[in-house]
């Protein structure tokens, strides 16, 4: 069994009969988890330690994406994992968990189950030289992403055809992504088909319509929480800058009237 030092919002089962163990990355893959369905790469070592010597993975993902290095590094252990990696997009590997899903030695995808590649972006900010050099290192890391899709895909898939679906944003069903060499096998449908959450919503493109469900089928009374959480987060932000705001009138105001004075 798991230690319990496992991360909680990285569920794993292990199955000692056929050493055996099933992961799921439920979440966004980020640096800082905020989320209890947040993924960080030293969180998901921890979970890898803790399984001890198995010989197969079967990793679940349902993702939206999020940090590209954080899901680069967990990809590489995986790869470099004695195990053999079983790779299952219950719903949406997007972006990086996209990559992450290339460890797999056999991918499966459910046939209402989506898969999304594209270019890697950031927020920037700066001069003229340092936003040039933030955009030489997108086309760095991109190229980093097409080695990984091009080693899993092997003729399926050629360079300049990968490029066009990377520029294009483009939402693969799981035959498409088969018929690309990025997934092996199309399962039988899932009662719950793949969705996005907002924040990554306004993020992408193309999104297909079908994942832009304000109450989709995986948003149960976890997800109403952590929507609740966040609200009230922005509530006191809200209140704390308006605050902020009516001091610093009133600092002015009363040094306009001459009523302020120094102090030691």
């Amino acid at each position: 069994m798991p230690q319990a030092t496992t991360p909680k919002y990285l569920t794993v089962k292990q199955e000692a009969k056929n050493s055996s163990a099933e992961m799921y990355i439920d979440g966004a893959i980020v640096t800082d988890e905020w989320e209890d369905s947040d993924t960080s790469a030293a969180g998901f070592r921890d979970a890898l330690k803790s399984l001890g010597d198995v010989k197969n993975i079967n990793l679940h993902i349902n993702s939206p994406g999020g940090s590209v290095f954080e899901g680069i590094a967990i990809y590489n252990m995986l790869k470099q994992h004695s195990a053999q990696v079983n790779v299952y997009v219950d719903g949406l590997a997007a972006s990086i968990a996209s990559v992450i899903a290339m460890s797999g030695d056999a991918i499966f995808m459910p046939s209402n189950a989506m898969m999304m590649i594209h270019n890697p972006w950031t927020y920037a900010a700066g001069n003229a030289n340092q936003l040039r050099k933030q955009a030489d290192d997108l086309d760095q890391i991109t190229k980093s992403s097409i080695q990984t899709y091009l080693a899993k895909a092997g003729d399926k898939l050629d360079e300049d055809t990968l490029k066009d679906l990377m520029d294009n944003e483009t939402w693969l069903t799981a035959q498409e992504a088969v018929d690309y060499g990025l997934a092996d096998e199309v399962m039988e449908a899932n009662k719950a088909a793949a969705s996005i959450d907002q924040r990554f919503a306004e993020r992408y493109l193309h999104i297909p319509k079908q994942l832009l469900v304000k109450d989709g089928p995986n948003k149960g009374p976890e997800q109403k929480l952590a929507n609740d959480k966040l609200q009230k987060i922005q509530k006191s932000a809200l209140e704390k800058s308006k605050a902020l705001s009516i001091s610093i009138d009133q600092y002015k105001e009363e040094l306009r009237n001459g009523s302020l004075h120094n102090e030691d």
